[in-house]
C-alpha cells in the first residue's frame, strides 16, 4: 500500500537545501548538539525527578534527507505490520488488488512530498519507532536532532547558538525522559496508532464522501479557516481514537515544553528572549507555509503545545512534580482530552483518591 522506496526518493529529491554552513562550523556545531543534549539529559532528570531506565548516550544528529530516511524506517516499522494485517483481512478485493502497485507508488510519492516539507521544519524529535537491530531487538528509541535546520532558526531569530541548542536540547531530551522512564508508553501510544489505522474501513460511498471533505477541508484552509487533512478522513470511531492520542501527545508536548522553560532560566542565559523571538517566528508564516500547516494539522500540533503546557502547569502548581508524576504510572492515569483542558478533573480522578488510599 506503500512503496516506501518510493517515499524516501521522493522526498530526498524534493527537500530544499539546508542554509550554507563553513565546514568546520558545521563540524563544530554537531559536536556540540552531541554534548549539549548530554547536559539537558541531566538537567531533565534533576527537575522532573524521574529516571532513565537505561542509559541515554548522545544525540543523533541529522541533516534533512536523514531525517526523511530515518521518519520512513519509522513509519514502515510502526505502519506495515498493520498494513500487511488489513490486506490478509481484506484479500479477495480484485479491484484494489488490481491498482495496488500503482497505488503504492502514489502514496508513497505522496508520504514523500510531505517529509520533504516538514525536513524544513522540524529541529528535533525522539524516534520512537526504529527497525530491529542485527540481533532482532527492538531498540526503545532514538533522539534525533536536525542540525540545518537549527542552525538556520537560530540565524533568523538572531539568538546565541549556544543556548538556543541547549534549549532545543531541553524539550527533545523530556521526551527521551517521558519514553525511557515509563516502559509502558511507547507499547500504548503504539497501540493507540494500531487501533486507529485498523478502523479505517471505508466502503465506496465512504471513500467518495471523506474525499469530498478533504477536498472541502483545502478549500477551508485557503481561505484562512481551520480545517485540516486529518479530520476531513477521520470516521466517528477515528475521531473518539484520534482524541486519545491527541490527549498523549498534549501531554508529552505540554511536558516537553512546560520542562524547557521553567529549567531554561537557570541554564540559558537569553531564554526570555528566544522563547519570545521563537513564538514570533511560530506566529509569522508566510500564506502558502499557513495554508500547509493548517492542512497537516500543524496548527493542531500548536494547540497541543499551548494546552498540554498548561495542564501541566496547573497540575504542577497546585499539587507539585512528584504528585504531577503520578500521570506517568499506567495508561489508566494518563490524562483524556477532556483532563487535558480541565487539569481539577485530572486532579481529582488521579491525585486525591491515591492521597487517600496511601
Amino acid at each position: 500500500m506503500i512503496d516506501w522506496d518510493v517515499a524516501v526518493s521522493t522526498g530526498v529529491r524534493l527537500v530544499r537545501p539546508g542554509p550554507q554552513v563553513d565546514l568546520r562550523d558545521a563540524r563544530e556545531a554537531v559536536v556540540q548538539l552531541r554534548d549539549l543534549s548530554g547536559a539537558a539529559a541531566g538537567h531533565v532528570r534533576d527537575f522532573t525527578g524521574m529516571n532513565p531506565l537505561e542509559p541515554a548516550g548522545p544525540a543523533v544528529v541529522v541533516d534533512r534527507p536523514g531525517w526523511i530516511r530515518a521518519n520512513v524506517d519509522g513509519f514502515r516499522t510502526v505502519i506495515e505490520p498493520v498494513l500487511e494485517q488489513m490486506a490478509s483481512e481484506r484479500l479477495g478485493n480484485a479491484p484494489v488488488a488490481d491498482l495496488s502497485a500503482i497505488g503504492s507508488r502514489i502514496t508513497g510519492v505522496q508520504l514523500g512530498a510531505v517529509l520533504a516539507y516538514l525536513a524544513g521544519k522540524v529541529l528535533g524529535q525522539y524516534e520512537l519507532f526504529l527497525p530491529p537491530d542485527p540481533d532482532g531487538r527492538t531498540p526503545t528509541g532514538r533522539l534525533t536532532l536536525v542540525a540545518p535546520n537549527i542552525v538556520a532558526a537560530e540565524r533568523e531569530m538572531d539568538v546565541d547558538p549556544r543556548d538556543f541548542r541547549l534549549w532545543v536540547c531541553l524539550h527533545e531530551e523530556t521526551h527521551r525522559m517521558q519514553f525511557t522512564a515509563t516502559p509502558w508508553l511507547r507499547a500504548h501510544v503504539q497501540d493507540l496508532m494500531r487501533e486507529l489505522l485498523l478502523s479505517s474501513e471505508m466502503d465506496a460511498s465512504d471513500l467518495i464522501a471523506r474525499l469530498r471533505a478533504a477536498g472541502e477541508a483545502v478549500a477551508d484552509a485557503v481561505r484562512g479557516g481551520d480545517s485540516n487533512l486529518l479530520t476531513a478522513f477521520q470516521s466517528p470511531e477515528q475521531s473518539e481514537i484520534m482524541d486519545r492520542v491527541t490527549a498523549v501527545m498534549s501531554l508529552a508536548e505540554g511536558h516537553g515544553d512546560f520542562v524547557m522553560d521553567a529549567v531554561g532560566p537557570d541554564v540559558v542565559p537569553s531564554v526570555e528572549r528566544i522563547r519570545a523571538r521563537f513564538q514570533k517566528r511560530r506566529e509569522a508564516a508566510n500564506p502558502l507555509d499557513r495554508i500547509m500547516r493548517q492542512l497537516l494539522g500543524m496548527d493542531m500540533k500548536m494547540r497541543q503545545y499551548e494546552e498540554g503546557a498548561a495542564f501541566v502547569s496547573a497540575v504542577v502548581a497546585q499539587v507539585g512534580m512528584p504528585a504531577f508524576n503520578k500521570v506517568w504510572t499506567s495508561p489508566e492515569t494518563l490524562p483524556t482530552l477532556a483532563e487535558i483542558r480541565d487539569p481539577n478533573a485530572w486532579i481529582e480522578r488521579v491525585v486525591r483518591p491515591a492521597a487517600i488510599t496511601e
